[in-house]
């Protein structure tokens, strides 16, 4: 039987390619659910009843985040629990997915694995690990995937970091891994990476060749992570699709 699946933030950079992978899943817009307002929320949830939640949805722009840090709680952590307790209440059999980051990491040493101790670095690492707890301490059954993704398509800045790494996926690579993940079933801390540890500035040469260097003694701006390298103790790294 068919599991009748929820995905919020539908049209961003995972939720696009999520959409793709699960064509019969509930994919409102933001004006049809607003993970922040907590009356539609419930009633959202009540009328359609999934049996589980993808929750991609989340302000990710560190700068914006840094910046209007009531908007970044509202939507990243106040959504989370709206969505939450709205399981609790009007859906049978829930399971909750929550969509996390690898800035949870304070960022300065890298190859960080599920059991490493989070500590962020800036405010919206660390909304997204007070979403990780709520999640956490609910009474669902629940899977947080930590993961550092882009999407596929020219890089949106005229320069990239040599200096700032990770273990880069793009959208689609991150979407099939999930996939994986829902048909095995598997839950508690997971962590989505790439088996190639990269800067930024290789990671935007692959959809920008023409991308300029630059490195972390340009940039003056909120705080940001340097490594933000994942490793994983339970499952086996992601290949980054490097083709078309």
């Amino acid at each position: 039987m068919k599991m009748l699946m929820l995905i919020t933030g539908g049209s961003g950079r995972l939720g696009k390619e999520l959409v793709k992978l699960y064509p019969e899943a509930l994919h409102p817009t933001r004006q049809e659910l607003d993970v922040t307002n907590e009356v539609q929320v419930n009633d959202y949830v009540f009328r359609h009843r999934p049996q589980a939640i993808i929750h991609t949805a989340a302000l990710t722009n560190v700068a914006y985040c840094e910046a209007h840090r009531r908007i970044a709680y509202e939507s990243n952590v106040v959504g989370t629990k709206n969505l939450i307790a709205s399981m609790n209440n009007g859906s049978s059999s829930p399971c909750f997915i929550y969509i996390s980051t690898a800035c949870v990491f304070h960022g300065d040493v890298g190859n960080y694995v599920e059991t490493d101790l989070p500590y962020p670095t800036n405010y919206y690492g660390l909304t997204k690990l007070l979403g990780e707890l709520l999640v956490q301490h609910s009474k669902l059954p629940w899977t947080i995937v930590r993961t550092n993704f882009v999407a596929r398509e020219p890089w949106p800045y005229p320069k990239a970091f040599t200096d700032r790494f990770g273990t880069y996926l793009f959208a689609s690579d991150v979407a099939v891994a999930l996939d994986s993940i829902i048909r095995k079933r598997l839950t508690g801390v997971l962590h989505v990476c790439g088996k190639e540890k990269m800067s930024m500035y290789e990671l935007a040469k692959i959809t920008t060749p023409t991308i300029k260097p630059m490195t972390l003694t340009e940039y003056h701006g909120v705080p940001l992570t340097v490594d933000m390298s994942l490793s994983s103790i339970k499952l086996k790294p992601s290949q980054i699709s490097r083709g078309e």
